[in-house]
């Protein structure tokens, strides 16, 4: 934190012109002036905007009448439960969940679900009736068993519905409705510039170092978008190198008088290796998402 401090405060330096009064010049303004607007954080957004993209890209491919949404409630204050031991970690996924519907509710209609409800007809309940398992003891393994049974519950939702019936000699409730679930391909979805830390994905490096300038004042290049070769940052590309043929995404490049290269990333930003430009094709330009 203090190495971090300090970096923040060099920057803040450079920016500042001292041959102007104090009132002019160009310093930092209060935190609580900055959310006036209720934005939201910008590391929660960009979660949110891999949600979004990801349902805008699969209404792009196929028909969609609903969209289902399960809302996280989280006792994450344990102000309800005083010796309950869960809730942790659920603060920036209960962030920007109302931000999130209302942008899912242009391209759809939106059900809202939650865990677990009075009705019946929580995420976790129907779950249990259509026999799905979900892995509760390590949540950030990626396999269908942690999350993904929680989005073919979520979306059985919309044909199945625990009700209340009233018979001739019985009444009570019942679930009204039927869905077969079979099996599917299961893939990772991650952001370009994402690296793997852990078990989790979708973290990004901030890597204050490349803002201290050298003795000469000039920073050294880092990022940008576009590549001189005719390809940009998270591209999906096919590239060639000693007879073996790689696919992945455009991470970086590198052009300087000695040598000319382009980085191939995997979906979870560890680079694959180096390529010569000659050897890389463009397979589809970059729309904001990583597939494993």
């Amino acid at each position: 934190m203090e190495t971090r401090a300090m970096l923040r405060r060099g920057r803040r330096g450079r920016r500042i012109n001292r041959d102007v009064p104090f009132k002019q010049r160009n310093h930092r303004q209060c935190k609580f002036d900055n959310r006036k607007q209720c934005k939201l954080p910008p590391s929660i957004k960009a979660s949110r905007q891999l949600e979004l993209r990801t349902v805008m890209e699969l209404a792009a491919i196929f028909p969609v009448t609903a969209i289902g949404y399960e809302r996280v409630k989280a006792d994450v204050d344990q102000t309800k439960r005083k010796r309950a031991k869960s809730g942790k970690g659920f603060s920036p996924v209960m962030t920007g969940q109302n931000w999130a519907i209302s942008q899912m509710e242009t391209i759809a209609p939106v059900y809202v679900r939650e865990g677990w409800q009075k009705d019946g007809n929580g995420t976790s309940q129907l779950r249990t009736q259509l026999g799905l398992e979900k892995d509760k003891i390590n949540k950030s393994i990626a396999k269908p068993e942690t999350h993904a049974v929680d989005g073919v519950t979520l979306a059985c939702g919309y044909f199945v519905r625990y009700v209340p019936f009233t018979g001739s000699n019985s009444y009570g409730y019942t679930h009204r409705g039927s869905v077969n679930v079979t099996s599917s391909p299961f893939k990772i979805i991650t952001r370009p510039g994402a690296v793997k830390r852990g078990k989790e994905y979708g973290f990004f490096r901030r890597q204050l170092h490349f803002e201290v300038p050298d003795k000469s004042g000039k920073r050294k290049r880092k990022g940008g978008t576009i590549t001189p070769f005719g390809l940009r940052i998270g591209d999906l590309v096919r590239a060639e190198k000693a007879g073996k043929i790689y696919i992945g995404y455009v991470g970086g490049f590198t052009d300087t008088k000695k040598t000319k290269n382009i980085s191939v990333c995997d979906y979870t930003w560890k680079r694959i290796g180096q390529f010569a430009p000659s050897k890389v094709e463009l397979i589809k330009r970059n729309n904001g998402l990583c597939v494993a």
